[in-house]
């Protein structure tokens, strides 16, 4: 890849698609920069049913793939929203030497030992447009087990949690308390004015952050 230019990895909410990130998409890669917009299973175009996805691991599949083949050499952004953050958990413990920073928009950090179930009461009910019925695996063992997330991998990612300060769905500073629960490995920013999705109500600044989150820690 092009020196300075980076590959952002983009997932979507519960009950959303690849196609929410179409704004911050074009923004990204007007700047040059390399976009991959993943449907998980059974979500946006994808031709499964809720129903047929029978684990976590099922569902994140197209993530995991995605980064397990990545070129070699080459680290990812990775950028997860709301549930999406969970997807996030589990790339970054299965292959973290391919993630240059993980960053959580408005969605609950998991812990290392703890199971990644813990905040879920605490994700939103999503807009509505474009849904489609979706699972959260409470009874999936990937998302209950303690062990499935450890320091060398999970842990040793860099992660950025996003505070959308207009979120009515989770409040701002329900999100910067379980933000400082997570201890000082975790850098939080902020867009002002953002609510729940903040691709669609601050865009640009969205896209500009996740810019400069991949300058300070994706460097070439």
């Amino acid at each position: 890849m092009e020196s300075g230019k980076k590959h952002f990895v983009l997932v979507h909410g519960v009950c959303h698609g690849a196609w929410c990130w179409y704004k911050v998409a074009a923004i990204l890669e007007s700047a040059g920069h390399r976009v991959t917009a993943l449907d998980m299973a059974a979500c946006g175009a994808s031709p499964l049913r809720a129903e047929e996805v029978r684990s976590f691991d099922e569902y994140s599949r197209p993530l995991l793939d995605a980064v397990a083949t990545a070129p070699p050499g080459e680290k990812v952004v990775l950028v997860g929203h709301s549930f999406g953050g969970h997807n996030l958990a589990l790339a970054m413990e299965r292959h973290p030497e391919k993630v240059a920073v993980a960053v959580f928009v408005s969605a609950a950090v998991p812990f290392v030992g703890r199971p990644m179930s813990l905040f879920l009461e605490q994700d939103l009910k999503l807009a509505t447009m474009l849904v489609r019925p979706s699972q959260l695996f409470l009874k999936d063992g990937t998302m209950t087990d303690e062990s499935v997330l450890t320091e060398g991998g999970y842990g040793a990612v860099s992660r950025v949690l996003v505070v959308t300060e207009e979120d009515k769905t989770w409040p701002a500073e329900d999100q910067r308390r379980v933000a400082a629960s997570c201890g000082a490995g975790v850098e939080v920013r902020a867009i002002e004015g953002a609510d729940h999705m903040p691709m669609f109500s601050k865009p640009a600044e969205f896209a500009q952050l996740l810019m400069d989150v991949a300058e300070n820690y994706a460097r070439a």
